[in-house]
């Protein structure tokens, strides 16, 4: 994020809220949740990205003679508590899953333990950069996931919605399995390959196409992807290329990374027909690639219909996740320090909509694997000082119909710890991977899943349960309430 002073990018109720508390202190420590209910696109799981970004945010948290201006100037803020924001700065921990990391709903993916005010300032920021990076990765492996190992290129830069969406959410692609990008400004931030061709106006700016694909191969003979559907693809696209192609092997320049692109019209049977006049022109090796509005559902489908693309460029409907523009993180408010003793004392939402009532307590997340298969068996969510024996039988509980109780017998799994911490006392503490290796965790996260979890329809759910302690802690919390709202009745 280049270091960049994103403190106002909040909601001005955050500073109101935080005028309140500084006008009758507490002095509380919180604890505060982000997590998601749904998986994007119907999907079965998500992943997690924009760590990194949010670290940076809480680095240069401050407030500036400019903001402290700007606020004076709404005429709601008091002159002592903006003399306070003049010296603010985080002090609290944050703990985090890892980016590239196989998420689900409910879960805590960023935990927030701070005083109140700076836990309250920091949620808006965090839910805009978590919120869209995790999306467009989780997309992102989606639309990998179904080319079935072909490289996907990302190259929706003139389609994001704004620069920052384009910058950032090209990083979160290539974390989900883009093999690049085609935004140079991504590249050179996030040291990623930055990926492209031509455009239409290449060929149409020359007298003919032929002249037009032989200058191109001349500039770029190691690099040479030839659009072929300015025209006619099969009349005169794919011809001139092979054209091309057969002048550079006579030439003696080696092939390399060269091949054809087409970007409309009936992408299965035009790479069919222009892999056979490849072929016969002894070009079986090139590269077909394929552009278009394309999606997981359009690749899998070409791919059922044995088209004959193996280097997809997508844009539009990644780079927006056109079928799930949103991902729906939240955060919630999921304990208090008692200054007297020091503990966490759980605080619950409550909701008639069963999946909105929150998950109470300092807690983390183990994930749970088959010691047999390497697969993910379930995530279990319980109380921070909860540690799991493997070699022990445990019983866990589904957070919304908790009447599901499941059995896992010891010496059976294996379990990880997901939270790590990242922020400890406002300093930063984690080393963030760098784009590569985190695409490179991403697939080895993503091969935790079962296919049936990954596939489009209907996928299978991973389920994500309560540790027996902090099921026993939200059901006495729920009757708590449930017997304050009957003396309320009453009086």
């Amino acid at each position: 994020m280049r270091a960049n002073n994103l403190t106002l990018l909040t909601d001005l109720y955050e500073l109101t809220m935080m005028q309140g508390y500084f006008k009758n202190p507490t002095d509380q420590t919180v604890v505060f949740d982000m997590f998601y209910r749904d998986n994007p696109c119907g999907g079965g799981f998500a992943i997690c990205a924009g760590l990194e970004q949010v670290i940076e945010y809480i680095e240069n948290l401050r407030f500036t003679d400019e903001d402290i201006e700007y606020l004076r100037s709404l005429s709601i803020f008091e002159e002592d508590f903006l003399e306070y924001l003049r010296a603010f700065h985080f002090t609290g921990d944050i703990y985090a899953i890892p980016e590239g990391t196989v998420i689900f709903p409910r879960e805590p993916m960023v935990k927030v333990v701070a005083p109140i005010m700076e836990a309250q300032l920091v949620e808006t920021a965090i839910l805009n950069i978590m919120n869209h990076q995790s999306l467009i990765a989780t997309k992102a492996a989606r639309v990998c996931y179904a080319a079935k190992g072909d490289g996907i290129m990302e190259f929706g830069l003139r389609r994001a919605q704004g620069p920052d969406a384009g910058i950032f959410g090209a990083r979160a692609a290539v974390i989900g399995g883009c093999i690049g990008t085609s935004c140079v400004l991504t590249g050179q931030m996030f040291d990623v390959p930055v990926l492209g061709t031509h455009a239409h106006s290449w060929i149409m700016s020359f007298p003919d196409e032929y002249t037009a694909f032989k200058t191109y191969a001349r500039m770029y003979p190691d690099a040479c992807i030839l659009l072929v559907d300015t025209y006619d693809v099969l009349k005169s696209g794919v011809p001139n290329a092979i054209r091309v192609f057969e002048e550079m092997r006579e030439e003696g320049i080696q092939l390399k990374k060269y091949g054809i692109r087409i970007d409309s019209g009936d992408l299965a049977y035009l790479s069919k027909e222009a892999y056979k006049m490849l072929s016969a022109a002894g070009f079986d090796d090139a590269t077909i690639s394929a552009s278009s509005d394309l999606d997981e559902y359009l690749i899998e489908s070409l791919k059922a219909q044995d088209a004959r693309i193996n280097s997809w460029g997508v844009g539009t409907r990644l780079i927006t996740s056109n079928d799930n523009p949103a991902f729906g993180g939240v955060y919630k408010l999921a304990a208090v320090k008692d200054p007297t003793t020091g503990e966490f004392v759980p605080k619950i939402k409550l909701s008639e909509n069963t999946a909105k009532v929150t998950n109470p307590g300092n807690k983390t997340v183990y994930r749970i694997y088959s010691k047999s298969t390497g697969k993910i068996k379930a995530d279990l969510i319980c109380l921070a000082d909860e540690k799991i024996n493997p070699d022990e039988t445990m019983v866990v509980f589904d957070p919304v119909d908790t009447w599901k109780k499941t059995k896992i017998l010891g010496g059976t799994y294996e379990v990880r710890e997901l939270l790590v911490p990242v922020i400890k006392e406002g300093k930063r503490v984690y080393t963030s991977p760098s784009v590569m290796e985190l695409r490179a965790i991403c697939q080895k996260e993503q091969s935790t899943l079962w296919d049936e979890s990954r596939r489009f329809s209907n996928p299978q759910k991973v389920y994500v349960d309560l540790s027996a302690k902090l099921f026993e802690v939200k059901r006495e919390l729920i009757e708590e309430m449930s017997r304050k709202d009957l003396e309320f009745e009453e009086e």
